[in-house]
Parts: structure tokens; sequence; C-alpha cells
């Protein structure tokens, strides 16, 4: 029994589809390009549903408006997380329609103190997340995007790596912060990565 495989790409001849296609693979590229974090994502999004017509939660509690069907509401949470609701015409108690999406990436993460001093190098400890093959990372190039938390309660969004000036983070292997006292109880991985900021060049 012969059983005919046909390209999908077929589908999609010269013309406003095809067109389509590209239009919609571009935009996905340029949002993966700019939100590699939980954060930059929920900005990215939250931005973008406000501008179609999602009205903040915590506005709507504040003004004490009520909803109605067919509002658009968006609920963010602590800048790491969204919730958008479309309200139907029908009771709760009838069903919603739940449509969910995970939004952080394979990374590596700084610890809580992650600063450190070896070899007249500064060295940042980290912890990786979300299946990161360690041999594959020491020799990419890599950026270095966060929120640091100040004392009086502000914040400042960092992002390093991605401009063509920036300085680049790269990553080695090694055996981590000498000294660590749980070190000798095999509390301290072998294989822990450290960060490295060099120059480009």
């Amino acid at each position: 029994m012969a059983i005919e495989k046909k390209n999908a790409w077929e589908k999609y001849p010269q013309g406003p589809e095809r067109e389509k296609l590209f239009a919609f693979a571009e935009d996905y590229r340029r949002f993966i390009s700019g939100c590699k974090t939980e954060r930059e994502c929920t900005a990215a999004v939250y931005a973008d549903a406000t501008g179609h017509g999602f009205v903040d939660l915590d506005e709507l509690i504040e003004t004490g408006k009520s909803v109605k069907a067919g509002d658009k509401i968006i609920a963010n949470n602590m800048g790491k997380g969204l919730a958008l609701f479309i309200v139907g015409s029908k009771p709760l108690e009838k069903g919603m329609n739940i449509l969910g999406a995970h939004i952080d990436s394979p990374r590596m993460d700084l610890k809580q103190v992650p600063l450190y001093e070896d070899t007249d190098m500064a060295l940042l400890d980290t912890h990786y997340y979300g299946g990161i093959k360690k041999y594959q990372w020491v020799t990419l190039p890599l950026a270095l995007h966060g929120v640091i938390c100040k004392k009086d309660g502000s914040t400042v969004t960092v992002n390093i790596g991605d401009k063509p000036n920036d300085p680049v983070v790269g990553v080695r292997k090694g055996r981590g912060r000498q000294g660590y006292q749980g070190e000798s109880k095999g509390q301290y991985p072998h294989n822990t990565f450290t960060g490295v900021r060099c120059g480009r060049g």
C-alpha cells in the first residue's frame, strides 16, 4: 500500500497566503528575539493586550467599575505572568474556555549572592534551568537579562549582550566557588556554571 507524502509548503503557493505565512513567522521571530525572559514576555504581551482594548483588573477594582459581557480584562501577576479574560454572556456555572501558554525558557539563573572573584576575574554563580546541555553553552556568546531590585523598592532593568557594542557574557565549566561551606559534604556540584564577562573580539 503506497502512501503519498506531500510537503506542507505546497499548500502555500506564491501569493497572499505565503505572504501571510512569512508575516506571521517574522512577527514571531521578533517576539522571541526581544522576549527572552518571563518578565520581558509579560511586558510585551501586556502592552499589546492593553493596546487592543484590555483593561487592567487592578484599575477596575480601584474605580469600582462593574463588568459586563464582552469586556476584556487583563491581570498582571507581579510582572511575571498574565491572565486575560473576555467576559462571556452566559453564567460562569455554564463553563468557560481556558487557553494556557508557558513563557519561561531554558536559561541560567544567577544565585542570590552570585558575585565572587577567582584568578583576577569577576565570576557569577549560576543555576541552569530548563534542560540545558552543559557542554553546548561554553562556546556560545550569551546575554544577561534581568531586573535588579533596589533597597528603596525601585527596580532597574538589565539587558547586556544583545547589542553589537555590548560586552559578551560567557560561561565556563568549573568546580564553582572555592571554599563553599557545603562543598566537602557533596552539596556543591562539580559542573557548576559560572558567568564570565568578557569583551568582543
